[in-house]
């Protein structure tokens, strides 16, 4: 999605208005007085079967994290790994954001390693605090605010994450890079 949407802004396509991006789609803005959903269409089915365009890549991000999250030990448990390497196998790569949303600033982050890879909460929590650190499937996210939540919580960074006075609002964005620092 993130090729697809900087080959689209790249296009300067006229009456677009906007996109945005997510994990498995993009959402186009336009202006029906200028250009038509039909035309939109047939200028992104031209990328179809295309390698994916390349774009300079963003520098990395260092996201201190405090490794002490409730459902630390849970992962470990389910992963068969204990709870240092859950730790060092997290924090051993980078990571792309997908996408931001389902909350201001949540960010969601892949991929994990395949041995990191848990099913979400069977039941989600009614609140989250801002700044902790989850996996889910094989993808790793942060909260940026105090919201409801229903992935695994094992750790959590001090970083703002969202501020609704700032131009942009959401510290990170699509196509970042991001890496978990272990702090003490």
């Amino acid at each position: 999605m993130l090729s697809l949407d900087r080959a689209l802004k790249d296009r300067r396509l006229q009456g677009l208005i906007g996109t945005v991006t997510a994990y498995g789609s993009l959402l186009c803005h336009y202006d029906p007085a200028v250009t038509s959903a039909d035309r939109l269409q047939e200028v992104i089915r031209e990328f179809e079967g295309r390698p994916s365009t390349s774009f300079p890549l963003a520098p990395i991000v260092d996201v201190p994290t405090l490794y002490d999250g409730p459902d630390l030990a849970d992962v470990a448990m389910a992963t068969n790994l204990p709870p240092a390497q859950v730790i060092d196998r997290h924090a051993d790569r980078e990571y792309l954001v997908y996408c931001v949303g389902f909350a201001p600033g949540f960010t969601y982050c892949g991929e994990l390693p395949p041995e990191l890879a848990v099913p979400r909460k069977a039941s989600p929590r009614r609140s989250v605090p801002a700044g902790s650190v989850a996996i889910a499937g094989r993808q790793t996210g942060i909260y940026a605010v105090e919201s409801p939540g229903g992935w695994n919580l094992i750790g959590r960074t001090d970083l703002r994450l969202f501020d609704p006075a700032a131009d942009p609002p959401a510290r990170f964005k699509p196509g970042d890079r991001l890496r978990f620092v272990p702090v003490l």
